[in-house]
């Protein structure tokens, strides 16, 4: 099993983060250990494009888009507060980890900007990732998954947002630029629900992901916010395995005690949906499906270490 959505920087420092762009062997270490401990074979890191100078010529100023006046200031606060890590570094982080023999791969969460996505790829080629996973953390100028800006519900209506959210993840997936569909419904992150569960937008979410070959990943992330349920829904969920969509698992960690977070709860959930397998990517980015363990035979699992995080 793989946790393949995990970050070395978190946006918030503890005291006993490493400045931005430092990557201490032990720092790398310990995620891969909290992720092994608690049932994980191997760690995908993918840190967040926007925070690396390297794209900022390119894609800084994506959020002057006319929209509220406060959105706009919000994302461009929010990106410049971000903007503090260098792409070599990090390869070389990861790779000199795996060469080290750590269970990792390399990996990057690109954030789906539609108007740049041509110049995204193209720097992206030029590094040896072995998975891109693609998500939707801004709508124009709104930067949906942060709470400061979570009035933006009310302006906007939750089935307005649910609407222009999921109409994003599914030009992402028949973009066909990343290998997986990154927390598909973090729309829902902060509670909010439409009066009906919008399945028209996820059928067509999911028919652009099996038509595209684009996985799906479950995260346990969600159980951590206000809509404590993992990513996707169930229903969602049951929509993909239904529609041949694989998956990947991931816990969107920031710190190392998250890694694999509520791991045997996640795979006991994509089990009840009916998965009995997942993909792995390999170095170069082969791709291949791996069996998912039986989360009911509790011999098999190792005790949970601190899922109170």
């Amino acid at each position: 099993m793989g946790d393949y959505h995990v970050h070395l920087h978190p946006h918030i420092p503890r005291p006993e983060s490493p400045p931005p762009g430092v990557y201490p062997k032990e720092h790398v270490e310990a995620y891969v250990e909290q992720a092994l401990a608690r049932g994980a074979t191997e760690v995908g890191f993918t840190e967040h494009l926007h925070r690396f100078a390297d794209f900022e010529p390119a894609i800084a100023n994506f959020w002057e888009t006319g929209e509220s006046g406060d959105l706009v200031a919000h994302s461009r606060q929010y990106y410049y507060d971000d903007l503090n890590l260098r792409l070599d570094r990090y390869v070389s982080a990861v790779t000199a980890a795996r060469e080290r023999g750590l269970p990792v791969l390399l990996g990057l969460e690109v954030d789906f900007l539609p108007a740049y996505q041509d110049v995204i790829g193209e720097a992206l080629r030029r590094y040896p990732f072995d998975f891109l996973i693609g998500s939707v953390h801004w709508i124009g100028a709104w930067s949906v998954d942060h709470p400061a800006v979570a009035h933006e519900f009310e302006r906007r209506g939750v089935r307005r947002a649910y609407e222009d959210y999921f109409g994003l993840v599914t030009e992402l997936a028949e973009s066909r630029s990343v290998n997986v569909l990154a927390h598909p419904d973090v729309v829902k992150k902060f509670g909010h629900r439409c009066v009906e569960e919008p399945l028209d937008l996820y059928e067509r979410l999911v028919r652009a992901a099996s038509r595209n070959e684009i996985a799906m990943e479950v995260s346990s992330a969600g159980l951590r916010y206000e809509v404590a349920e993992p990513y996707p829904a169930p229903s969602l969920l049951r929509m993909a395995h239904a529609a041949g969509v694989p998956i990947t698992l991931a816990s969107d960690a920031h710190y190392p005690d998250q890694a694999a977070y509520r791991y045997r709860e996640l795979v006991q959930y994509v089990w009840d949906a009916g998965y009995r397998h997942r993909v792995a990517f390999r170095t170069g980015g082969v791709r291949e499906v791996v069996a998912l363990p039986d989360p009911y035979e509790a011999e098999r699992w190792p005790l949970e270490r601190d899922d109170g995080v």
